[in-house]
This record gives C-alpha cells, sequence and structure tokens, in this order.
C-alpha cells in the first residue's frame, strides 16, 4: 500500500452477482492450536469491546440519510435497489474482493480510527458512496464490521437466536431455522459468510482462516438482548462533519492481546466465557459463524450464493 494517499472517490468496483457457483472450504487447524488461537481471538474481542471513548453512553440520534444505527430493513428499503442488502456491505466488499483478500489480518486489525469516521460520514450523507481509492483494505473491513455492529438487532435476530444457536450441529437444521430470518437478514447473512469464505480461501496470505474470522465477527453478528457491543458505537457517535481531504496512514492498528487464564481440556465450547470486565464470550455463537463460512454452500442451497466476477 502507499504511504499516503488522499481520498478520492471511485466508482470502477468489481461488481457483484448471484449465481450457483460454488466455492470450496478453508483448511482446518489442529485442536490445541485452534483452542490456542481462540482464546487469544477472545481476549482481542474484549479488549476491542472495552476501548469506549468517552461520551458514547449518551443514547445517539440517527438522521433520515444515516445508515448506521439504522435498522437494516429501512436501509434497504431507502436504497430502492433490485438486491435486498445494504449498499455499504457491496461496495464493502467487492473492493475486498478487487484488492483487499491477501491483505494480513483482515477482519483482525481494528483499522485507521479517522479513515473510519471519514467513511462513517460518507455513507450516512450519502448511502450509495463509493470506498475512496487507495483506503487500507484492513479499514474497509473494519467499516463492514462496525456497520453490522450498528445495527439496533442482529443479523440473526433476538427471537431466532436460541434456534440458530442449538442448530450449529447439523446443516439441514441450520438451512431450515435460517429460512424463518426476514428476507433481508437472510440475503445480508448469506452475503457476508460468503465474502468470510472468500476471505479464509485466502488463508496462506492473509493468516486468516474460518475459525479466525468467526471468532472476530461473530460478537457483532449474533448476539443477545443487553449485549449489543455498544463500544463499537464510537466509530459513529461523534463523526467529524464531512470527509477530510487529508492523508492516511496505511498500518493497520492493532488491539492489545490480553491474555487469559490457562484453558482447561474440558472447556465447553458452547459456554459464555466472561472476560476480566465481566463481558462474554459467545463461543456458541463462535461455531455458528464458523459452520456458516465453512458449510456456506451445503447451507444457503437456495441458488442464489454470492460470487464475484
Amino acid at each position: 500500500m502507499p504511504k499516503a494517499t488522499s481520498l478520492t472517490w471511485r466508482n470502477d468496483l468489481v461488481p457483484w452477482s448471484k449465481t450457483d457457483g460454488r466455492f470450496s472450504g478453508s483448511p482446518r487447524r489442529g485442536r490445541h492450536a485452534v483452542q490456542e488461537s481462540l482464546i487469544c481471538a477472545a481476549a482481542t474481542t474484549g479488549t476491542l469491546l472495552r476501548k469506549g471513548i468517552t461520551g458514547t453512553k449518551d443514547k445517539v440520534g440517527v438522521a433520515s440519510t444515516d445508515v448506521f444505527g439504522v435498522p437494516i430493513e429501512v436501509t434497504v428499503q431507502r436504497q430502492q435497489a433490485s438486491k435486498p442488502i445494504p449498499l455499504i456491505l457491496v461496495k464493502c466488499a467487492d473492493y475486498l474482493v478487487l484488492s483487499g483478500l491477501n491483505s494480513q489480518y483482515l477482519f483482525k486489525a481494528e483499522g485507521d480510527k479517522k479513515v473510519i469516521e471519514q467513511l462513517v460520514t460518507a455513507y450516512n450523507q450519502d448511502f450509495n458512496a463509493s470506498i475512496p481509492e487507495g483506503v487500507n483494505p484492513i479499514d474497509v473491513a473494519a467499516l463492514t464490521k462496525y456497520y453490522i455492529a450498528s445495527l439496533p438487532e442482529p443479523l440473526t435476530t433476538f427471537e431466532l437466536y436460541d434456534e440458530i444457536k442449538g442448530a450449529r450441529s447439523s446443516i439441514h437444521a441450520m438451512r431450515n431455522v435460517l429460512k424463518k430470518l426476514p428476507s433481508v437478514n437472510y440475503m445480508t447473512l448469506e452475503f457476508i459468510t460468503a465474502l468470510l469464505l472468500r476471505v479464509s480461501q485466502k488463508l496462506v496470505l492473509n493468516k486468516m482462516d474460518s475459525r479466525s474470522l468467526a471468532m472476530e465477527i461473530s460478537p457483532v453478528i449474533m448476539w443477545q438482548k443487553d449485549r449489543k457491543p455498544e463500544s463499537y458505537r464510537k466509530y459513529w457517535s461523534h463523526p467529524p462533519k464531512s470527509p477530510s481531504n487529508g492523508t492516511m496512514d496505511p498500518t493497520p492498528a492493532f488491539s492489545a492481546w490480553d491474555m487469559l487464564a490457562d484453558e482447561g481440556e474440558d472447556m465447553d465450547a458452547s459456554s459464555h466465557i466472561p472476560l476480566d470486565d465481566a463481558t462474554p464470550v459467545d463461543f456458541g455463537a463462535i461455531e455458528v459463524i464458523q459452520s456458516l463460512i465453512e458449510q456456506h454452500n451445503p447451507i444457503f442451497t437456495d441458488g442464489n450464493e454470492t460470487v464475484w466476477r
């Protein structure tokens, strides 16, 4: 990536389409390696969720043009697009597929706060905005995650939380329960997990397999009432008034890794493990998202899997 690039809006991203194409799954890792990474990522997620900015606890209103903090069905209705998926996610996914899949620690690194705030402002002003040319893919992946975190209700919905979690060991059961989701939620969940599958297929270069991706993004896709990842609001609670014409630092910012206590061999992977700030890590939700990535095509069998040209 160039050292410093001015924000220039682009419109030449590769379009996405729906087809019945198939992707292969990502490689699995040994049990101990997976568990060690799980503990580290759980600590990383907890650290991120603890990093709220002062003043973000007050309720924040949304304007008629906002996409952050707005119900997903409202955003899709405003777009009047042919596909019931928020355009901000389409733009981010196209950008990543075109130029970002090889970036190391995609969806794990936090990204540049200033750049993300500029992007949040741009999309709250125009839901059809494009990604500025030269933006670090790490920032685009972070924007994707923070948009999903801003939704008032998770993509998996509160109502189906238990059913989806209970179906994680069965492709057939998972396929059936996901069909109960509202169309917008279902299509968006399919779209996001298709993107994550594509990222996992570049494991050798980006160091992110399906388990690592699930550990990073499950807290913003699947959560229970009163467990919303509130500190992600730091990126849209007090954004700048307009995108700056300054330069960007392409170096990704990593969160500190707080190490947890040694893990026992009989750890229940479906349990909530509280961190030192009582933030629970939902291992069952992690398993759900990992399943949706690895078994994406068998689960979403309606002939509408997402691929990029």
